[in-house]
């Protein structure tokens, strides 16, 4: 009974850290990137949200793709943006809008090389019931 009642437990915590970790190599962001949503509304299946998201200094967004299209505006800071090849994408200051495609053929990641936190205000347009982002792993740069 014992060993019985330890193989379910080793299995149930096995099964919830495979849910609750993700992609195996996911770059999560970095410490204290902050998001906090400002308003939010699903018309027709689609989820309207609209949020400001704080990048500090030297932190990144972590690589990531989105299911939907998002828009943003910088409103603080510099964001250095970079796709999947580790190329900069764009370099995006104060009052710059940015936009990025759907899909996981569309890994990013943001990055804050300045010494002022960058503050995004972010329009994600996803299916309902999407999560704001899906974590990727480093596709083979030389930084997160």
């Amino acid at each position: 009974m014992r060993t019985a009642l330890r193989g379910a437990l080793i299995g149930a915590v096995t099964a919830a850290t495979v849910l609750t970790c993700g992609t195996a190599g996911a770059t999560p962001p970095g410490p204290g990137v902050t998001a906090r949503t400002i308003t939010e509304r699903t018309v027709d299946g689609t989820d309207y949200t609209l949020r400001e998201i704080t990048v500090p200094p030297g932190q990144s967004t972590g690589w990531h793709y989105h299911d939907g299209p998002l828009y943003g505006v910088v409103r603080q800071g510099t964001l250095s943006h970079f796709d999947s090849s580790c190329a900069s994408d764009g370099v995006y200051r104060t009052g710059s809008r940015v936009q990025e495609p759907a899909g996981p053929g569309h890994v990013h990641i943001g990055r804050n090389l300045g010494d002022t936190p960058v503050v995004l205000d972010v329009w994600y347009v996803l299916p309902h019931g999407a999560p704001f982002s899906e974590d990727a792993p480093n596709p083979g740069c030389s930084f997160q």
